[in-house]
């Protein structure tokens, strides 16, 4: 018997695209089928039998069971086929295309205070929105850890009356699970399970419940309830918060132990519009693709037709440029930046010298004072066939006991879990382990909770150390943990990990758009899951501390439910404009701020607009505000074909106008982006239009100031915005002029800079980026 496929169907009935047929394989594939959508014969009264009679005519014994049906952002359905299934439905009439589906994975307290949301005063965002309470929020994630203290539902209103939703109850998830606090909580798993058969539930529950501690921790940095004391193995205690401590939750759950399915983030979409939230947190990311093939976009752009904010992680591909993902122009898309505290953990070296570290650790120290032998796991490796590269990454089996028994390991980063290599170092018996990382990984430092004294050290660190083994006979050393520090400067800077632009996909938006805090933070965890997130670590602890673009995305979104509250009226567009035209590129030293993984100044390209700045958010004057059918004319601009624009956005497109009008670059986007080939010009210039909606106060004058990138030419036209109206719109001309300069072929150099309009009480800043490239 034929091995079977998956094939993910998605047929969104409001869309056209060329019909393309799949190469059938002897290899599971998932795809995303899309049909006409003017086709559903009136005999059928829904669209569900009409699908079923569409699988039926897959001329095989055996009719494709439906996994998942769509029917609020888009109509369509997910089902099972073998090749030739695949390739007879392919070939129907009613089918247009079918388009690969991919697997996303997860992009794995201080900072309300940090950011400047106080809980006391009779001012200021949080109070003004009443912190969020009437808002729902929906994190698309793991699940969610119920009756948690951060999702207590003390002291709030009734549930809010525009919501449909309701909490799926399962042996392990009793109604009582929910409450006027977290009022909605699903599962999907259909489209994971097709491919990977059934869930392991002795490992994992099918239910909302959170086995893994990804959802819980980012629900609660979105809308988390004041808890106190809340710490992590004695760490960071104090308050913990989230940004929006009344809104409600949602939890969607679409994660499982080896990924999330497109198809099961898709009906976590449809669901969530369905039921009325205000805001999609998204967390998860994978490969960049174009907006027509990429699932998370088409569903992202149905929410925010409908008037929900989508915020979503851009990843932990960083530092390396070109890593941002999730890059939709109607998506908000968050970098992550550290606070001022972390975890200070050194390593103190034979010869006194001091190699500063991070680290969380609560268990038996080290003896204090003692030296403890040290030796590099490269050199470690078992008798019985290791090899010394798998021995100096401290992978599973590779460490000889009889080598690091009582003696502190010096493991290299990269394979397996960084706490993993900490398991490894205490089953051979090691004393302590000390993580460095590779040149690519910099200086920047993650607080992991570890299983045995150890600590985390940058490029350079690893380097002083592997030098010094190599210089003494008998080395030694000891990892001193310092416990909480705060107030440490500089603050923010950009994460090492955080992933950076160009945007791969569409230069001409600057991506990611915004960076909030990721690194070291504090926030709720499930007691059945150890800190450290390995199988074997059974301690209990209510709190956590991670790390990751996906602790910066729910900060965001708790944001944007902060504003959507203070400003009812504001579209998706609205909140991210005030987020990224106020937020702020200077550190508490008054400096620009670094990249942590070179200690260099960052720029744009790190940082989009800057750190979000909620309290200038909620007044920020001007806003750029985008309309669903300008997001279809800048598609028509990429020179998407009109299917396949009612692919993402499920409208008609005339793109005649659009293409009159200008570039992709005209979107009325808070940031521009300026790219040129060079191809032998001297002289290069393109223009933009931008819009803005006074959002401030009537009879406002706004002037402009212009800070070009180096060597360039920019003027705006007019230099001054008079305003008689809140609500009132105009609009102004930004010209860009280049000259050329010297470049390598297939090579290019870019540059950033800024427009700033101000009327004395509001500063709107739009970063303005600028991109010579020379052809190969």
């Amino acid at each position: 018997m034929a091995p079977s496929l998956t094939f993910f169907l998605l047929l969104l009935l409001t869309l056209t695209l060329t019909t393309s047929t799949p190469t059938p394989t002897s290899k599971p594939k998932t795809f995303i089928i899309l049909v006409n959508p003017d086709s559903k014969p009136t005999i059928f009264p829904t669209h569900t039998n009409w699908y079923a009679s569409l699988l039926s005519t897959t001329n095989t014994t055996t009719t494709p069971t439906i996994l998942h049906t769509y029917s609020t952002i888009f109509h369509g359905f997910s089902a099972t086929l073998s090749p030739s299934q695949a390739t007879s439905l392919s070939s129907h009439p009613h089918i247009l295309s079918l388009l690969p589906d991919t697997l996303r994975y997860l992009h794995t307290t201080r900072s309300p205070q940090f950011l400047g949301l106080k809980t006391t005063g009779n001012s200021g965002l949080l109070k003004e929105s009443d912190f969020g309470s009437d808002l729902v929020i929906a994190v698309i994630d793991t699940g969610i850890t119920p009756n948690h203290k951060s999702f207590n539902d003390q002291d709030l209103g009734p549930i809010p009356t525009k919501w449909k939703g309701h909490c799926v109850t399962t042996s392990d998830f009793p109604p009582s699970s929910c409450n006027k606090k977290l009022i909605g909580a699903k599962f999907f798993s259909q489209g994971y399970e097709a491919t990977n058969g059934k869930i392991n539930e002795t490992v994992e529950t099918k239910s909302p419940k959170d086995t893994d501690g990804h959802g819980t921790h980012t629900a609660s940095i979105a809308a988390g309830r004041y808890v106190f004391p809340a710490s992590t193995l004695g760490y960071a205690r104090g308050v913990a918060a989230g940004m929006a401590p009344k809104a409600r939750l949602a939890a969607y759950k679409v994660c499982w132990s080896s990924g999330c399915y497109d198809s099961d983030i898709l009906a976590a979409f449809d669901a969530a519009v369905a039921d009325g939230v205000d805001v999609i947190s998204l967390s998860v990311g994978g490969v960049v693709v174009p907006y027509n093939l990429d699932a998370i976009a088409i569903g992202a752009f149905a929410a925010a037709d409908a008037g929900i904010f989508v915020s979503a992680s851009a990843g932990n591909g960083g530092p390396g440029a070109l890593t941002v993902t999730n890059v939709a122009p109607w998506v908000t898309t968050v970098g992550a930046g550290t606070i001022d505290r972390d975890f200070p953990a050194d390593v103190k070296l034979g010869n006194e010298k001091i190699i500063p570290g991070m680290s969380i650790y609560g268990g038996p120290n080290l003896v204090p004072g003692r030296m403890y032998p040290l030796v590099y796991g490269g050199s470690a490796q078992t008798g019985n066939g290791g090899d010394g590269y798998s021995s100096s990454l401290c992978l599973e089996g590779s460490l000889d006991p009889k080598f690091v028994k009582g003696k502190i390991v010096l493991c290299d980063r990269g394979i397996n879990s960084r706490t993993a290599k900490g398991e490894v170092v205490k089953k051979a018996g090691g004393a302590g382990m000390v993580l460095a990382n590779g040149v690519f990984d910099g200086e920047g430092l993650v607080a992991d909770c570890h299983v045995l004294p150890a600590t985390a050290v940058g490029a350079a660190g690893g380097d002083a150390i592997r030098k010094y083994l190599t210089e003494v006979k008998k080395p030694v050393a000891t990892i001193v943990l310092k416990g909480t520090r705060l107030g440490v400067r500089p603050a923010p800077v950009v994460a090492s990990f955080s992933a950076r632009g160009t945007n791969p996909e569409t230069p001409e938006i600057v991506k990611p758009d915004v960076i909030a805090p990721g690194l070291n933070i504090l926030a709720a965890w499930p007691d059945s899951v150890g800190p450290s997130g390995i199988p074997s670590d059974k301690r209990k602890t209510e709190f956590n501390i991670l790390s990751g673009t996906s602790m910066a995305c729910p900060h965001v979104s708790g944001l944007a439910a902060l504003l959507k509250a203070a400003h009812p009226e504001w579209t998706p567009a609205s909140i991210r404009s005030a987020l990224m035209t106020t937020a702020y590129t200077v550190d508490n030293r008054g400096e620009t701020m670094i990249d942590e993984s070179t200690g260099n100044v960052s720029s744009v390209l790190d940082y989009g607009a800057g750190h979000v700045h909620p309290e200038k958010a909620m007044d920020p004057g001007l806003v750029y505000d985008i309309s669903s059918y300008d997001y279809v004319d800048f598609l028509c601009n990429l020179n998407y074909t009109t299917k396949n624009i009612q692919v993402v956005t499920r409208k008609n497109a005339d793109c005649s106008g659009a293409k009159k009008a200008g570039h992709a670059g005209n979107l009325n986007y808070p940031s521009l982006s300026a790219v040129f080939q060079q191809y032998g010009k001297h002289k290069m210039s393109t223009h933009f239009i931008r819009t803005v909606t006074n959002v401030g106060e009537p009879n406002s004058v706004y002037q402009v100031t212009i800070k070009p990138p180096s060597g360039m030419m920019v003027t705006v036209q007019p230099e001054k915005l008079a305003f008689r109206r809140v609500g009132q719109k105009l609009s102004f001309l930004v010209r860009v002029q280049a000259r050329e300069i010297k470049l390598s072929p297939g090579s290019s150099t870019m540059k950033g800079g800024s427009i700033v309009w101000s009327d004395g009480k509001h500063t709107v800043t739009s970063p303005l980026l600028v991109t010579l490239q020379q052809p190969l």
